[in-house]
């Protein structure tokens, strides 16, 4: 959440284009814009966004104090002095995404912008398609996961950058688009010329409380004041019921679209419309992914050829599937599933491509919900050969008391291939060294985190670093 200058414009050009409760003061002249009061400059609009911990309301005077010449509130605040303007809206949220758009001369009108949600699925889905779009000879920017603190930015970060992109010569934008973005209305002000559903699973329930209500903030991103168009996995069961309701122009995509598909540790291929498609990243995932990057490539005007040939210059996605090569004999596999269908099919695929072993580390994160750890645990003790269940980032959690949640999901006779140890780093040292040539080690939860967050505190930690480290041992331990 930062702060940015804009080209001053007065309270009353501003509110014009917008739903107000009350404005007073409107021949004031606003220079910036901020909802940090730590980061007011004088001339700014301080947003007064009330968050999970803190309301930025209460802030007012601190942002006066520094300079704030304007208000956004949807309170009345007393003791305001006479010369600040004060816009009062009914939703501070619900409206910040406009009036950002608007103080940075509505930037998104001037890209072309596909959304991306779903359970699993959205960075690698948003990756392919940036490869895809930058084959194709257009300028691509892409946001998510990998990109940014937050999955999706806070609306002004969001229209700032936008207004970046535009000035840096961008012509298409591919962002992830997270359930907590849309619930908050971090996109209001972006109409998305495609939004793509991946799939719907179980996730962020401490946050939306129900499956549906986590289901009706993705579907918020097909409203047709979002989104013109949309593409949706109907091999889902959410999807299919989107597709019932129609909300938008959709178009579907389905495995029964493809054809001879093949799946390896490092590559899948397919046919597709009398393509051959090989695209350099394992699991049967991939192929799903692949599919709603190219149908949605197809709704933007793409031909199948150069489809193709994008897919086939996707570069190394971190933490997506990602295999640590090793001299052992033994695969290494690096995943970000933190959901029980992300596990699910995670392991499903890990078995198909080894005939030996396969053994899965992998934790849950504190703070976040609990109804999913016993679930994960059952998946795991079903579908794997040994089980190491360990820290993920426990937050302000005690680790054993998560992973006790984990196990007391695995059935009494599958105990037995189940072990604890909260050090994550032991964990993935003792997998990778019990290891037999022709097995399979899954690192699963973490992916592309280069941090492991404890009581508050983010220590430096990487799956990939540490099954590097365990693999050199490994080796040196066999000379």
């Amino acid at each position: 959440m930062s702060r940015y200058p804009i080209t001053p414009i007065k309270v009353q050009d501003l509110t014009s284009q917008l739903t107000t409760e009350s404005v007073r003061n409107l021949d004031v002249v606003i220079s910036g814009i901020t909802q940090d009061s730590r980061e007011v400059q004088p001339g700014d609009l301080y947003c007064c966004v009330a968050g999970e911990y803190f309301d930025g309301h209460s802030f007012v005077g601190d942002a006066i104090s520094a300079g704030a010449v304007a208000l956004l509130v949807d309170r009345e605040i007393e003791n305001i002095s006479d010369d600040v303007a004060v816009i009062r809206v009914k939703n501070v949220r619900e409206i910040l995404g406009l009036v950002a758009s608007t103080v940075f001369g509505n930037p998104s009108d001037g890209l072309t912008i596909v959304g991306i949600t779903g359970t699993n699925g959205k960075t690698s889905t948003a990756a392919m398609l940036s490869a895809i779009l930058t084959r194709a000879g257009f300028s691509v920017n892409t946001m998510g996961t990998l990109t940014g603190e937050r999955t999706t930015p806070e609306a002004i970060d969001l229209h700032a950058h936008f207004r970046e992109c535009i000035s840096e010569g961008v012509s298409h934008v591919v962002m992830e688009v997270s359930s907590h973005a849309l619930a908050l209305h971090r996109v209001a002000g972006v109409m998305f010329d495609v939004a793509v559903l991946t799939n719907v699973g179980r996730d962020h329930l401490d946050f939306h409380g129900t499956e549906e209500a986590y289901f009706a903030a993705k579907a918020k991103l097909f409203d047709p004041r979002q989104s013109l168009r949309g593409v949706v996995n109907v091999d889902d069961a959410r999807g299919r019921l989107l597709c019932d309701v129609k909300p938008i122009h959709l178009t579907t995509f389905s495995l029964q679209d493809i054809t001879d598909i093949a799946v390896e540790v490092d590559h899948v291929s397919f046919s597709w419309r009398q393509e051959k498609i090989d695209v350099p990243l394992g699991g049967i995932f991939t192929v799903m992914n692949a599919l709603a990057a190219m149908t949605t490539a197809v709704e933007l005007g793409l031909e199948e050829r150069v489809i193709a040939q994008g897919l086939r210059k996707l570069p190394p996605i971190t933490g997506r599937f990602e295999s640590v090569p090793n001299k052992a004999g033994i695969g290494v596999v690096v995943d970000y599933a933190h959901t029980p269908e992300g596990l699910t099919v995670l392991l499903e695929t890990s078995r198909t491509l080894t005939k030996g072993k396969v053994i899965i580390v992998f934790g849950c994160g504190g703070n976040r919900d609990e109804g999913k750890r016993p679930l994960m645990g059952r998946i795991a003790s079903e579908m794997a050969d040994v089980v190491l269940i360990t820290s993920d980032n426990p937050r302000n959690e005690n680790p054993e008391h998560i992973i006790q949640q984990v196990i007391d999901g695995i059935p009494a006779g599958s105990q037995g291939k189940v072990r604890r140890e909260a050090d994550r780093s032991v964990a993935i040292t003792s997998a990778i060294s019990m290891a037999k040539h022709g097995d399979i080690v899954v690192l699963a939860g973490k992916g592309h985190e280069m941090t492991q967050e404890v009581n508050g505190v983010l220590y430096p930690f990487s799956d990939i670093d540490k099954a590097r480290e365990a693999l050199r041992q490994r080796e040196e331990a066999t000379q």
